[in-house]
């Protein structure tokens, strides 16, 4: 099955109405994109929950979570290389069964996750954000959290590149946050006033392996977020190559990153003082370091719910800018914005739909629209995993670098499509038999997709200068096709 290339064509338009998104996530942004979006603001609500639910070890429930958020993620991985478009889920849909009903489905479920995640967030940040101004004045929570969505919504309108670099500041925020936590629980260390058995230590009620499985299905869904890199392919940098890397990368830094923290709360803070806690890291700061502003602490936790759902909100935009490409959604919704490059009409509708959701649940719908984004995640992830399955091995053909190759003639010296597919030793063999052909190619060392191989073909009437060299540090090895 053909795919797009990586990237709309410059210039891309449906009549005079732009289409295209610009390529502005580099590798390291994609990193810390991913990063911060799963830590968000996980780890300082999940904490107590999880102490109270498995004991002072339930960072062992961190552990299994992790290794299961991991097994997606490699599913998702593969995905992502091998059609890097918006979209993500819906398109991994619409890819594996062909079915616009199946699609719309799943456009649907993905579209209504990020929704009521957004909704969740931003009433849980204006709970945070209107405690920490008792002192000067109130607000009613609701406008509070409309006012909210709006500033996040404008920040999305503004550009990709304004949103991820906003992201990695925030991220470095949070990251600033838990390395306090965790520079006070080496002090508590060192001072000797640990507990080093209680982190491994399980409630009474349960057998120690069942409390851990229970508490792995809180420390999964923690580990979501990561899921959303996939709907900003089309504005990523070389998002084939970059995007193993930053989402794998990044998915491992947050796990070992829980780990840590859980058990530096585990040794810090009583169990039961801990469980019992809303705000369990800010129990763990006032633990260890007492003369510590519990304010300053509070103001990291608003951010880091900030960073989660402005990458929300670009989910959502993201998702309907892809489905409209695919016409599972109306056209209207792919247009971008002349001069930011931006999907404004989805923008526009994701956020009122937003904000609806909001008023309509009210002050104390945080658990609802949790609990409805965690059911939609579990269809969405069950539905990925088995799309990977089915389109393992798929034959895919992409342009390079946003370069629609088919639609020209190819000069020398200009890149060739992407063929993925795979690969066996009779293949090999009759590539290594064609090594005296004047065309030259460069294969993609690694699996692709599934078992594939990726071959990368070049127009040249000689090997390129500096081929061997720059092989070498991209991981593309020398053959010919």
């Amino acid at each position: 099955m053909d795919t797009p290339g990586t990237g709309p064509a410059p210039g891309l338009s449906v009549g005079d109405q732009p289409e295209q998104l610009v390529r502005a996530i580099t590798a390291p942004l994609l990193f810390f994109y991913v990063l911060g979006d799963v830590l968000g603001s996980g780890i300082y609500a999940l904490v107590g929950t999880m102490a109270g639910q498995v004991g002072g070890a339930f960072w062992t429930s961190f552990a299994v979570g992790v290794s299961a958020a991991m097994l997606t993620g490699f599913a998702y991985a593969e995905l992502i290389t091998k059609y890097p478009k918006s979209a993500g889920a819906a398109l991994y849909a619409n890819r594996a069964f062909n079915n616009r009903f199946v699609t719309f489905v799943v456009t649907f479920a993905t579209v209504a996750a990020s929704l009521a995640a957004t909704g969740a967030l931003a009433l849980a940040f204006s709970g945070y954000f209107l405690e920490l101004l008792t002192a000067l004045f109130s607000l009613p929570l609701l406008l509070a959290a409309i006012v909210f969505v709006m500033v996040l919504a404008l920040i999305n309108f503004r550009g990709i590149s304004e949103s991820v670099k906003l992201n990695l500041a925030m991220s470095i925020t949070e990251l600033s946050g838990l390395a306090l936590v965790l520079g006070i629980g080496i002090f508590v260390f060192l001072s000797g006033d640990a507990n080093l058995s209680r982190p491994f230590e399980f409630n009474d009620a349960g057998n120690p392996a069942l409390l851990a499985l229970a508490g792995a299905t809180l420390a999964f869904f923690a580990m979501t977020g990561f899921e959303n890199a996939a709907n900003v392919a089309e504005e990523v940098q070389d998002p084939s190559r970059v995007y193993p890397r930053a989402l794998l990368g990044g998915m491992a830094a947050a796990g070992v990153i829980y780990l840590v923290i859980a058990f530096v709360a585990a040794m810090v803070v009583p169990t039961g003082k801990l469980a019992g806690s809303e705000v369990a890291l800010l129990t763990v700061v006032r633990q260890g370091a007492p003369g510590f502003p519990g304010w300053l602490f509070a103001i990291v936790a608003c951010i880091a719910i900030t960073n989660t759902c402005l990458v929300a909100l670009i989910t959502n935009s993201r998702i309907m800018y892809g489905m409209a490409r695919e016409g599972i959604v109306p056209r209207i919704f792919a247009r971008t914005h002349h001069a930011r490059r931006t999907p404004w009409i989805a923008i526009i509708f994701t956020t009122i739909i937003a904000l609806l959701l909001i008023v309509g649940v009210g002050e104390a719908g945080v658990g609802t629209l949790a609990n409805a984004t965690v059911a939609f995640l579990l269809s969405v992830f069950a539905l990925v995993c088995l799309c990977a399955l089915i389109l393992r091995r798929e034959d895919v053909e992409q342009t390079l670098h946003g370069t629609d190759v088919s639609s020209r003639p190819r000069g020398r010296g200009e890149h060739s499509i992407v063929t993925v597919r795979p690969h066996n030793r009779r293949s090999g063999a009759r590539r290594r038999g064609r090594r005296g052909s004047g065309e030259r190619s460069r294969g993609l060392s690694g699996d692709a997709a599934g078992g594939g191989r990726t071959v990368l073909r070049q127009q040249f009437g000689a090997a390129p200068a500096g081929h061997a060299r720059h092989s070498r540090r991209t991981g593309l090895k020398g053959g010919y096709a």
